[in-house]
């Protein structure tokens, strides 16, 4: 497997895992997995209603980009990053894309 479909295969087994989880104890809002792997983007929103409220929130946000993975949004306390290195993704291959560019270089991860 080369190495951009093993890192959408990593992401979206990320993703599908974590939707298999209510959010906060709301049934009503559900999950849906959005995934454009020509372009190599890649999506986790919470959409539905919790009490009266419109609930639409990316809760997840992943790129591929020169073979190196940027996490562009993390809206949980889950440590992304240190979940794909234990699936086998070289810290050097993930981008926190979130992060200001000079302080990623204090980062234990890629610059760009």
């Amino acid at each position: 497997m080369d190495k951009i479909k093993k890192y959408q295969t990593i992401i979206v087994d990320f993703l599908k895992e974590y939707a298999k989880y209510p959010y906060q104890n709301a049934p009503e809002i559900e999950f849906q997995l959005l995934t454009d792997y020509e372009h190599n983007h890649f999506q986790l929103l919470s959409i539905g209603w919790e009490h009266n409220k419109f609930v639409y929130d990316t809760i997840f946000h992943f790129d591929i980009k020169d073979e190196k993975i940027w996490i562009q949004k993390n809206d949980t306390d889950i440590l992304v990053a240190d979940a794909f290195i234990a699936e086998g993704v070289n810290h050097k291959d993930i981008i926190l894309g979130f992060v200001p560019e000079p302080v990623r270089v204090h980062a234990a991860y890629s610059v760009a």
